[in-house]
């Protein structure tokens, strides 16, 4: 944390500084949380199957998932950060704001530890966007009497990929394993290991690797969930901190050169609407006197964030050739730069979260995965096959910029692979998961939407 942010943080009243570090606190438990819930999927084959003995299998992911976190990027976070419209946070009561990020924070802890708690392997990513959607709805309703508290179209991009992506992992993994057998005849492969046997060194290498590919992408998707969860954060609590990248002070001439380059481009090809014009000139004028971020006017630095996201917004709705759009691109992503970042000590706190919570509480995830969704004891080619569909799909994910569900992918996955190799599947099981899955994210909607309502209510906002 630099001065900027010690600064800033100092401006709080006591009281605000008290609920922001209680904010961090709760944020950094839910992905504390995650890490037990979520991350007991990647090793519950490497346990099964006997390929690792618990606690080495719960330590190699642990840093597996760490590592995710610190080079997967940041795309997804942002994903989550723009479910909710974030001018809600700083154009309204700052308590207001106080009361709805705490709201979310906490309903995403509570369903996490209490599905935990009943060994159900349900969705942190479910759960975060219901909570971020439920206090968009009760803000929008109680502010406006409308739903405009939420944005409907990146809402249908992320259901979309929680919706698809279970039923991937299920058909994928299915197929694989038909396809190893078509392949690899050995009948040990597709029996459950007896007592004492070890699985042979090319299934122990592929179920290590396998594990730690699933890892490894469940830090990235789901380490950038607990970013946005901070990102929220910072932005109803100090968005003039968060508002541009002052670590990077140098952009702020690239900024400007950007602008000015955007406008030029979009006068040659007849596009530069008034709106926009009056955008770009407000960023140069903001910035073509400052040589750094940091000189910034603390009061001009969100509105030259909102001009950004006005600017980016407009130009989508532009039809542009396509030299046009390419020549436009580089300098479109220098303003989203300088607007889009996540601090370090973000970054590196998540990662701690995730890879010290995946080191504890895994046990009760790991039972339900491996001995009740299928009939009979995990195989080895059944651990393969889901394991590998499950990282390939979360990575694909990662590209796609969307979150999905590690928990869903995976035992859907297991659930595919089981079907496939006539295990048979635990019906009652399967039930309460798919019951689980679908109630996620009503409850936590109306969870956060609650204690959201209930906050204003306590504290008169």
């Amino acid at each position: 944390m630099n001065t900027t942010f010690w600064d800033s943080f100092q401006g709080l009243s006591i009281s605000a500084q008290l609920f922001f570090i209680l904010a961090l606190v709760i944020a950094f438990a839910f992905e504390f949380i995650n890490g037990f819930h979520d991350t007991a999927n990647a090793v519950t084959t490497v346990i099964y199957t006997r390929t690792l003995k618990p606690t080495p299998a719960v330590i190699y992911s642990g840093i597996m998932n760490f590592l995710g976190v610190l080079l997967g990027g940041t795309t997804v976070a942002f994903s989550i950060v723009n479910l909710l419209p974030v001018d809600l946070l700083v154009e309204g009561d700052s308590l207001r704001a106080i009361v709805m990020v705490l709201s979310l924070l906490l309903t995403g802890v509570i369903w996490n530890l209490g599905t935990w708690w009943l060994g159900l392997p349900v969705s942190s990513s479910h759960t975060l966007i219901g909570s971020i959607l439920g206090v968009g709805l009760a803000n929008s309703l109680l502010s406006y009497g409308n739903l405009t508290g939420i944005n409907l179209s990146k809402v249908l991009d992320v259901g979309k990929a929680l919706l698809v992506s279970p039923l991937i992992g299920f058909i994928a993994a299915a197929a694989l394993l038909l396809l190893m057998k078509t392949f690899l005849r050995d009948p040990k492969l597709y029996a459950p290991p007896a007592d004492g046997d070890a699985p042979p060194s090319w299934i122990r290498g592929a179920l290590i690797a396998t594990c730690g590919g699933v890892s490894f992408a469940h830090g990235s998707n789901d380490g950038q969930k607990g970013m946005g969860l901070i990102l929220l954060a910072l932005i109803g609590f100090l968005p003039t901190y968060y508002a541009m990248d002052l670590n990077h002070p140098q952009l702020a001439p690239k900024v400007t050169a950007a602008a000015s380059k955007i406008e030029t481009i979009l006068q040659s090809e007849n596009q530069l609407t008034p709106a926009l014009r009056d955008d770009l000139q407000r960023i140069i004028a903001s910035l073509q006197s400052a040589d750094s971020l940091a000189n910034v006017p603390a009061e001009e630095r969100w509105k030259v964030r909102q001009t950004i996201f006005s600017i980016k917004k407009s130009l989508l709705q532009i039809p542009l050739s396509e030299p046009a759009a390419e020549s436009l691109t580089p300098h479109v992503k220098v303003l989203q730069h300088s607007i889009e970042y996540v601090p370090l000590w973000v970054i590196i706190g998540v990662a701690f979260a995730l890879g010290i919570g995946t080191t504890i509480g895994y046990k009760r995830i790991v039972l339900t995965i491996a001995e009740k969704i299928g009939k009979t004891h995990l195989t080895y080619a059944q651990g393969v096959a889901a394991e590998s569909v499950a990282a390939m799909t979360i990575s694909f994910a990662d590209l796609l910029h969307l979150p999905v569900s590690t928990t869903h992918v995976l035992s859907s996955g297991v659930a595919g692979t089981m079907w496939a190799n006539q295990s048979g599947i635990q019906s009652s099981m399967i039930r309460k998961i798919l019951i689980a899955w679908v109630l996620t994210l009503p409850i936590s909607i109306f969870c956060s939407a609650s204690l959201f309502t209930i906050g204003c209510i306590l504290f008169g906002v």
